[in-house]
């Protein structure tokens, strides 16, 4: 199972880092998003209790959150070609576990995400930011969650596309809103009554605080956060639902054409 799932993880990431346009596209369009707009807010944003705050810095994570959740639910993409190619269903006949299956195409997913991010990673020390050792490593668990459970989602809602146009189509309109309401583009707290309550209940918000809290406080003070520990609260469930409805998905048989 574990050859398996390791041979389907590294086919996804080295399709992807053989493809070169591909790979400057993913990184370079959010690195532009986040240096375009950030110099441009910079001069007009104000952060409530931390008026020394750039919006360069408060969008870091959110460009962080936008590589993950694009780049690990796009990578599912690849569920389609492989099914039209005919790959997918010789995987499918071959006597192997379904969990294997579905954790090789997410585990390779989330890797490609969490590459980006780690390049991304890079431009710390230049917004004057600093990472503890325990910090980073709570940064770096909560990518690895975060990319995991996106990418389960998408291998969710790639399973049952019968075309990688309809599947853009359907992710541009679903994870644009899930991205801007996350807190990504603006404070939660300076949102109306109405918008604070669509960007509480997304899970993306959650799983955003997991990304930005660690720059600014110490693991104890962390786990202290009743925000925090909701924030790895709902990661995890997420994680376990889009993994189990994955399951769930591979193992029932498709339909058929009734025949009169």
């Amino acid at each position: 199972m574990l050859h398996v799932i390791k041979s389907l993880a590294w086919r996804e990431f080295t399709r992807f880092i053989r493809q070169p346009t591909r790979v400057v596209g993913t990184i370079a369009q959010p690195v532009l998003f986040w240096v375009f707009l950030g110099s441009g807010f910079t001069g007009s944003f104000r952060m409530p209790g931390a008026a020394d705050m750039s919006y360069l810095e408060y969008f870091y994570p959110g460009v962080m959150m936008m590589m993950v959740l694009f780049a690990s639910i796009f990578s599912s993409i690849t569920i389609i070609e492989d099914r039209d190619a005919g790959f997918l269903q010789g995987v499918l006949v071959a006597p192997v576990s379904r969990l294997a299956i579905v954790l090789g195409k997410v585990t390779g997913g989330a890797s490609i995400a969490l590459v980006q991010v780690a390049i991304l990673l890079l431009a710390v020390p230049f917004l004057g930011l600093h990472l503890s050792l325990g910090s980073f490593l709570l940064l770096v668990a909560g990518l690895v969650t975060t990319s995991v459970g996106f990418a389960a989602l998408g291998f969710l809602l790639a399973w049952g596309m019968k075309s990688t146009s309809a599947f853009h189509a359907v992710m541009m309109v679903f994870l644009m809103p899930l991205w801007m309401l996350s807190g990504a583009l603006f404070p939660i707290d300076n949102a109306p009554l109405w918008l604070h309550v669509l960007m509480a209940v997304n899970p993306v918000s959650h799983a955003l605080v997991l990304m930005r809290a660690p720059f600014y406080h110490e693991p104890a003070v962390l786990f202290s956060q009743s925000s925090y520990l909701l924030g790895w609260a709902v990661a995890l469930a997420w994680v376990a639902i889009c993994l189990g409805l994955s399951m769930r998905r591979v193992n029932r048989r498709e339909q058929g054409v009734a025949v009169a």
